[in-house]
C-alpha cells in the first residue's frame, strides 16, 4: 500500500512526503522530480517548450508507472488530480491524502520560487484563487484532507500518522482471509 500526497503547489507535499516516508520506514518518490529526470528538463522548461498538454501526458504515464509500486510515499504534482485516470491508478494501491492551504499561505510559500509556470503572471494571488476554485472538486476526491496553512511539517506528519493508525484499526481484515 502506498500513501499518495496530492494538493496544490505550496501545500507541503514534498517536505511532508520526505519526512513521512522516513517516519514510516517507507520509500519516497516525487512524480515531478521523476518527470524532470526522465525528460532531462525542469518542469517550467517542459511547460515553456512543449506546453501543458504534453506535460500532462508525461505526468499520466509517470502516475501509471508509480501506481504499481508498493510501500512508497508518493508526492504528486498539483495538477495530477485533473485526470480521473490518474486518481483511479493511484487509488488502486494507495491511500490518497490531499494537503490544502489558504491562498495567502500558498502565495507566501511560493513567492520566491521563479519556476512555477502556472504562477508566472502579474497577479499570482488571483491565479492561485482561480486554480484552487477550478480544482476544488478534484482535490475533494481524496480519502482524507489536511489544511496545512498554519501547521509545521512535523504537525502534518503526526496528523497523517494518526489518520493511518485509525484507518488500520478500523480495517476489519483478519489474517488468513475474511
Amino acid at each position: 500500500m502506498n500513501i499518495i500526497l496530492t494538493g496544490f503547489m505550496g501545500t507541503g507535499k514534498s517536505a511532508v512526503g520526505r519526512k513521512l516516508a522516513r517516519s514510516l520506514g517507507m520509500e519516497y518518490l516525487d512524480t515531478d522530480e521523476l518527470i524532470e529526470e526522465r525528460e532531462r528538463s525542469k518542469i517550467y522548461h517542459i511547460f515553456e517548450k512543449k506546453g501543458e498538454p504534453y506535460f500532462r501526458k508525461v505526468e499520466t504515464a509517470m502516475v501509471r508507472e508509480v501506481s504499481h509500486l508498493d510501500n512508497h510515499v508518493i508526492s504528486t504534482g498539483g495538477g495530477v488530480v485533473l485526470k480521473d485516470e490518474n486518481i483511479k491508478a493511484l487509488r488502486r494501491n494507495g491511500f490518497i491524502i490531499c494537503l490544502t492551504a489558504n491562498p495567502e499561505a500558498i502565495l507566501k510559500r511560493t513567492e520566491r520560487i521563479q519556476d512555477r509556470p502556472l504562477l508566472n503572471e502579474p497577479d499570482p494571488e488571483k491565479r492561485i484563487k482561480e486554480l484552487l476554485r477550478m480544482r476544488r472538486a478534484y482535490y475533494e476526491k481524496a480519502d482524507f484532507s489536511i489544511d496545512t496553512s498554519n501547521l509545521s511539517v512535523e504537525e502534518i506528519v503526526r496528523r497523517i500518522e494518526g489518520v493511518l493508525r485509525k484507518k488500520d484499526e478500523s480495517c476489519s481484515c483478519r489474517p488468513g482471509g475474511a
